[in-house]
């Protein structure tokens, strides 16, 4: 098999793969627009999601199952009741008196999808784009997300202080009263919750709580395209860490079959639901034990969340429990402060090992300058530097390859279509010239990794969302509005492939010169930040081989004009 053979393999398979995952994302449903629609399509509407019944943990102790706190399934109220609104620098938040659900949160700091105008809503009660975070308790006499909670503001805005509070009770279940407070800080995405029960009853009560989300399957609003080539599917679900199995992704289609795997029973770790750029996770304190869920509602509605036993409450006492909710970007360095693990939710495939340190070096470059375009490119630059001797080591075996085509195309010419005794010419010759026709291949094979892994890096960073490069370049991370990078490149690929050598094979010729094309077509739906990339390291490596073939030429032509005497 010669070079071009193995470089044309190589390509098709790294293209190959980028075409599988825009598959993926073309077969996912596609978001629905209107009520109407969305209610036909999923099942329950809003009001049903707040009726739905209340979780049960699996595994009850005898004290529990004797007091009766995991005995039955709460009684839902649809609708909803009063909001209470949240303002902070970073994010709107409305809480609903009915379940003291926090319904809707808006990210002040990152602007929506499609209209920088307006802000980015990542929880929001909407049909179709249901997605809602609960609190409660499980068990017969506890109030849940199903009662009516009494909220000690209607409104409350952070204005010049440091934090915020809102305070929820529940006097509708006798001789259990429980104070649920909301905290919220400056400049953070965390949302302190705080549950506090009082035994106002004659018997020992054991409390189970449980701090869940409820979120229909549909992709995000944003995410979902009717172009098989629209960007890339990233995974939207349930996340689960614990130490034992470290980072679990469950995938909505298997909680429909009652297949999900993951741990169940832990004294550490958290729960997420996770989708392209953002996360929201409910982080219980560790060494406490807990039970994670993940269960279908409905259809297209699904409970992912945990289990909080409580120590046991006598008469009169009362016990307090403590939770922490993230609900804002992946931002890693952030995230990594918050819980062990949870960077893992930016998705970097199966190359986290080299995407990691890539992407810390990119962030190191952006503080200098700036500027995510002008970042890919000095990388870019970096990383052309960190490969150069092994593509100086491949460009120069190229450019003897394509100085020894006449010879080969002369070898064709003398020996037909008797492939063996041509095949043993051409080793004769590759001997006789000292070149090897694999010479080219190995150091594309050591790049590929980190090609992928970069790949990876700008499509999963939301540093990249609406960051802007230069001129026309508004939002790194959608697709050229213009097209402009995407044409470059393509023509960056046909001046590589002339640069290279031929191959002998007229089809494999035509390959060659088709791919310029196919990978500029499928690069008109990829995100900005990850064309310039591309098109960089072809004008990089452009040069690269110009240099080569000229500094090459005239000891090729030796060599040959001293072989053929």
């Amino acid at each position: 098999m010669d070079t071009q053979r193995i470089i044309a393999l190589i390509v098709f398979m790294f293209s190959g793969m980028l075409l599988w995952e825009a598959w993926n994302k073309h077969n996912q449903p596609p978001l629905q627009k209107t009520a109407t629609q969305t209610q036909a399509a999923t099942g329950p509407s809003a009001s049903t999601a707040a009726s739905a019944t209340v979780p049960s943990p699996t595994l009850a102790t005898p004290a529990d199952s004797a007091n009766g706190v995991h005995a039955g399934a709460g009684k839902g109220v649809p609708g909803s009741a009063e909001r209470v609104r949240v303002s902070t620098d970073a994010m709107l938040v409305e809480i609903d008196t009915l379940g003291g659900d926090i319904r809707q949160v808006t990210l002040l700091k990152h602007p929506a999808r499609g209209d920088a105008s307006k802000p980015f809503i990542l929880m929001q009660d909407k049909a179709g784009a249901y997605f809602v975070a609960q609190s409660g308790f499980s068990g017969k006499g506890f109030p849940n997300h199903t009662n009516v909670w009494k909220a000690n503001v209607t409104k409350a805005d952070l204005g010049a202080g440091d934090t915020v509070e809102v305070v929820l009770t529940n006097g509708d279940n006798t001789g259990i009263a429980v104070t649920k407070t909301f905290v919220f800080r400056r400049g953070s995405y965390v949302i302190d919750v705080k549950q506090e029960v009082k035994n106002q009853s004659a018997d020992a009560i054991t409390p189970t709580a449980y701090y869940q989300f409820l979120r229909d399957g549909n992709p995000p609003e944003g995410e979902s395209s009717g172009n098989m080539f629209t960007g890339v599917a990233t995974f939207t679900g349930p996340a689960i860490y614990t130490d034992a199995k470290k980072f679990q992704k469950v995938d909505f289609s298997a909680i429909d079959k009652n297949k999900q795997e993951h741990d169940k029973v832990a004294t550490d770790g958290w729960i997420a639901m996770v989708q392209h750029y953002f996360v929201s996770a409910w982080l219980p304190e560790d060494k406490q034990k807990r039970e994670y869920f993940t269960r279908k509602v409905d259809d297209k509605l699904y409970w992912a969340g945990v289990f909080l036993p409580m120590s046991l409450v006598p008469p009169g006492a009362s016990a307090t429990q403590n939770m922490r909710l993230y609900v804002g970007p992946q931002e890693q360095e952030n995230l990594l402060k918050l819980a062990p693990g949870l960077d893992l939710v930016v998705d970097y495939g199966w190359l986290k090992i080299l995407a990691y340190p890539m992407f810390t070096v990119l962030s190191w470059i952006d503080k200098m300058v700036g500027n995510w375009g002008w970042t890919i490119i000095i990388f870019t630059i970096l990383l052309k530097l960190v490969f150069f001797p092994l593509n100086q080591k491949a460009g120069k075996s190229m450019a003897h390859m394509k100085h020894l085509a006449p010879k080969v195309e002369a070898l064709k010419a003398r020996y037909g279509d008797d492939k063996m005794k041509m095949n043993q010419a051409m080793m004769e010759l590759y001997k006789t010239e000292k070149v090897n026709p694999l010479g080219g291949c190995l150091p594309i094979l050591i790049q590929m990794p980190f090609l992928i892994a970069m790949y990876w890096v700008l499509l999963g960073a939301v540093e990249l969302r609406n960051a802007p490069w230069l001129g026309w370049i508004t939002d790194l991370s959608v697709p050229d509005p213009y097209y402009v990078l995407p044409v470059i490149m393509g023509a960056s690929m046909i001046i590589q492939t002339k640069l290279n050598p031929a191959p002998p094979d007229p089809v494999q010729a035509k390959v060659m010169m088709i791919m310029p094309v196919v990978f500029s077509v499928m690069f008109f739906f990829f995100p900005a930040g990850l064309v310039l990339y591309w098109t960089m390291q072809n004008i990089l490596g452009i040069g690269q081989q110009w240099y080569i073939n000229k500094t090459t030429a005239q000891p090729a032509q030796t060599k040959g004009s001293t072989a053929k005497s």
